[in-house]
């Protein structure tokens, strides 16, 4: 192995992270590589004056101004603003100062944005992607097994640092892009607590586990080596996968098929969810503690949904909430939820607190780009290394009386979870009438194209302008997330 290739201990088992990436930045200068070596050079996001602020604010407002009262209005407002603002900007600017090693909005950001917000991470945080076909992946064996070798061969990269950083722009324009989030993709649990949750990740040295979910059991089950973080044999994950699905048929046909799913646990209020995570660990004890530990800790969470998923709609209701069928095969908390049916259909569900989705387009990529096809080409051998498949379930019998205590905490989340998403309908739509290259010809831009039509589609909707907006990534600074570009504009109205 090359140096860089190499995982190195952090020392500590678990980092519990608070919103505040200067928390962490330690272990990007202690993993090192070409993942994180530019972080030191990134500039810092600078404080906008009143001035500028107003200069952007004001077009993007005006349209949205329905009458000659409410123009006037903000126009009287802008103008007072800089007054009234100045100890607002004052204290801005020492912000910048007193992170000047970081970006004077993260902190806020992932706290008031994500960690302390107590509605549900289902819908109204976590996102999905709904993954393309596999031709070669004729089930969920073949499917799951083919995105264990894709996460294992990407995981090997990050937790390393061996990984490319990822840049914007192209020759002299071509800038780097901030890396912090990458730490939290693989082994990584948001953990609710009362009135604001923190972020756990796991040291990829100590921990090498994936955690497979299937009727709402979970498993812990090997899917890399130890030390290189190469992916086990691909006939070795099949068989793993199998062995998962046949445990959960036993245990749903012996003496567990009335056992809560903790699983509905985490989509409600986060608050319940807080309460639910207190009671298990109290009627439970260490037991429990070590077994919530083992499902945080793990790389990631392949869900082999028990149905089969066709249409666009079906997939999208899957992979966003799970419904009332596949719900409880889920664990809203983890970073890294891969979804797939029995059918070989996939998708992505993805926590959303310490990490946007742009990093995660690049593992989406590489996880559809990996067919099983081509898993089954590199594969060099059917030797099973490791003799049969390490599939333990989470949840041991021991634990079943603390589950057991928690049934109505359970039941209340579940109906909590059919309330929820019985209140949202949703709708996909493709459109093949043209694409970027027709928008391209005709001389306008792809993405103020979409941008039109979607206020377009807005005044339709309602009759009236409405706010429309994109998001835009804040990642050449460092520690940047995402912000808030509002698209609306004078001429645009």
């Amino acid at each position: 192995q090359k140096k860089h290739d190499l995982f190195k201990p952090w020392g500590v088992k678990c980092v519990e992270a608070t919103g505040d990436f200067r928390q962490d930045t330690w272990l990007e200068k202690h993993i090192g590589g070409p993942l994180y070596e530019k972080q030191a050079d990134l500039p810092r996001l600078p404080v906008p004056t009143i001035q500028d602020t107003l200069e952007r604010f004001l077009p993007t407002a005006i349209p949205l101004a329905e009458t000659d009262e409410e123009r006037e209005t903000l126009l009287q407002a802008v103008q007072k603003f800089p007054s009234q603002a100045q100890t607002l900007q004052q204290r801005l600017e020492q912000r910048a100062v007193d992170y000047k090693d970081s970006s004077w909005l993260q902190h806020w950001w992932n706290t008031a944005g994500y960690l302390q917000v107590r509605d549900s991470v289902v819908i109204n945080v976590s996102y999905y992607f709904d993954f393309c076909d596999d031709p070669s992946a004729n089930n969920n064996i073949q499917r799951g097994a083919a995105m264990l070798t894709a996460a294992a061969e990407f995981r090997q990269q990050i937790c390393s640092g061996s990984y490319q950083a990822d840049h914007v722009g192209r020759g002299d324009r071509k800038k780097p892009l901030c890396s912090t989030m990458y730490k939290y993709m693989f082994h990584a649990c948001r953990v609710p607590l009362d009135k604001e949750d923190t972020y756990r990740i796991y040291d990829p040295a100590l921990h090498h586990h994936a955690i497979v979910a299937r009727k709402g059991h979970f498993f812990k089950v090997d899917f890399c080596d130890p030390v290189s973080g190469e992916p086990l044999p691909l006939s070795l994950l099949q068989r793993t996968l199998e062995r998962c699905i046949e445990k959960a048929d036993q245990l749903e046909a012996g003496t567990s098929p009335n056992l809560p799913k903790l699983g509905w646990l985490t989509g409600q209020h986060r608050d319940d969810c807080a309460k639910g995570r207190a009671a298990l660990l109290e009627y439970g004890g260490e037991p429990m503690k070590q077994a919530l530990e083992v499902l945080e800790s793990g790389a990631l969470l392949l869900c082999l949904d028990d149905e089969d998923v066709v249409s666009r709609k079906e997939s999208a209701l899957l992979y966003l909430h799970g419904g009332m069928t596949s719900g409880q095969n889920r664990w809203f908390d983890k970073s890294i939820q891969i979804c797939v049916g029995n059918n070989g259909k996939a998708g992505y569900n993805g926590e959303h607190s310490m990490m946007d989705g742009m990093p995660v387009i690049s593992l989406a990529d590489h996880l559809t780009k990996q067919t099983y096809a081509k898993c089954l080409e590199n594969s060099t051998s059917d030797e099973l290394p490791m003799g049969e498949p390490t599939v333990e379930p989470i949840f041991t019998p021991d634990l079943y009386p603390a589950m057991e205590q928690a049934a109505h905490l359970v039941q209340d989340a579940k109906t909590a979870h059919a309330e929820w998403t019985g209140k949202h309908s949703l709708n996909v739509q493709t459109f093949q009438g043209y694409g970027s290259t027709f928008m391209k010809q005709s001389g306008f831009s792809p993405d103020a194209f979409v941008q039109m039509a979607m206020q377009l589609a807005t005044y339709r909707l309602w009759g009236k302008q409405a706010g429309t907006y994109e998001a835009t990534q804040v990642r050449p600074f460092l520690h940047g997330r995402t912000e808030t570009t509002r698209a609306v504009t004078e001429q645009s109205a």
